[in-house]
């Protein structure tokens, strides 16, 4: 990945040392988030993981676009919000051109606006602030939920291994764990709370889980950090708003917006806490909220989505 600014710290209490050499860097930085610049400010973008609806992931577009972005600000300046939506499905047998247009660039806060094209047609847009640091007396922040660490819990893989194990597992089910474990999704998760993946009974629209980048990204642009981040936050995210709704089987959903906060540093290929809620669901619309928790209590990201949900009642069928 092509650095979109200059080194800056991102100390976030204990991780991963590093890499021995040749060992792998993560995907996410060598070829997910790893644009082709093809003029000054315009740049393709490829495909990784295409999740099972066969829809270019959102997390992805967001993350180009913010990768985009970056690259046409100072190495000083450092990404404090985007703001984007979503307008098109996108193709994911064609690579996407991200344009980049220089909006405003001001003495403390910079803004770059990037349309994702396939087609000739736009697909995305997304709005990015850029902010040289300052200091300031006023500070507060919530306080990071007290859950297990991350070192306590199952990974998701092994989470469905240990329901594979069960001999009694209706076919359809294991088909469906089969091909969750088959797909190729660049993060690290660890559900803190995992639902019974059986059940049709209503649930509270709130999920935790630890989450980080696959591989080793290391101390370099925060901005790199930031893209990553994009990527990761918008995996599972909508989900949330279904939990109290699991009586339904999903006929569509796909993201409308998605917005995200940068509050301080922190390193995606460390252990984060990604703290997601539903605070609303109607009109074939969801909202979530969410923040991702250094795993030393501070808050470094906020993220929002809205996206459109459609459902039809499930079968009755035996669980096993």
């Amino acid at each position: 990945m092509e650095a979109p600014g200059g080194t800056g710290g991102a100390g976030a209490g204990p991780g991963r040392p590093p890499p021995p050499p040749g060992d792998l860097r993560s995907v996410l930085i060598t070829s997910v988030l790893n644009l082709e610049r093809l003029e000054v400010d315009l740049f393709r973008g490829r495909h990784h993981w295409v999740p099972a609806t066969q829809r270019l992931f959102g997390g992805q577009i967001v993350g180009q676009a913010l990768v985009a972005a970056a690259r046409a600000v100072s190495r000083d300046e450092q990404v404090h919000s985007l703001h984007c939506y979503f307008v098109r499905a996108g193709d994911p047998k064609v690579p996407v051109l991200y344009e980049v247009e220089r909006t405003r660039t001001g003495k403390s806060f910079s803004v770059r606006s990037v349309k994702a094209i396939q087609h000739g047609k736009p697909i995305f847009t997304c709005q990015a602030s850029f902010q040289l640091s300052q200091g300031s007396p006023v500070q507060h922040q919530f306080t990071m939920p007290t859950v297990p660490l991350p070192e306590e819990l199952l990974t998701q893989e092994e989470l469905i291994q240990k329901f594979l194990q069960n001999p009694n597992l209706a076919e359809r089910y294991r088909k469906h764990l089969n091909k969750i474990q088959a797909e190729d999704v660049p993060i690290d998760i660890k559900p803190v709370n995992p639902p019974d993946i059986f059940s049709s009974e209503p649930q509270e629209p709130k999920q935790l889980f630890w989450v980080r980048a696959r591989g080793y990204i290391g101390e370099t642009d925060m901005k790199v950090h930031c893209c990553v981040a994009a990527y990761i936050s918008d995996y599972a995210f909508l989900g949330t708003a279904l939990l109290p709704h699991r009586q339904y089987h999903i006929k569509f959903m796909v993201s409308l917006d998605h917005s995200m906060w940068f509050h301080a540093p922190f390193r995606a290929d460390h252990w984060m806490l990604y703290e997601c809620e539903s605070p609303w669901a109607g009109g074939c619309r969801g909202l979530v909220q969410g923040r991702l928790w250094r795993r030393d209590g501070v808050l470094a990201v906020t993220c929002a989505q809205e996206g459109v949900i459609r459902v039809e009642q499930r079968p009755n069928q035996s669980k096993l």
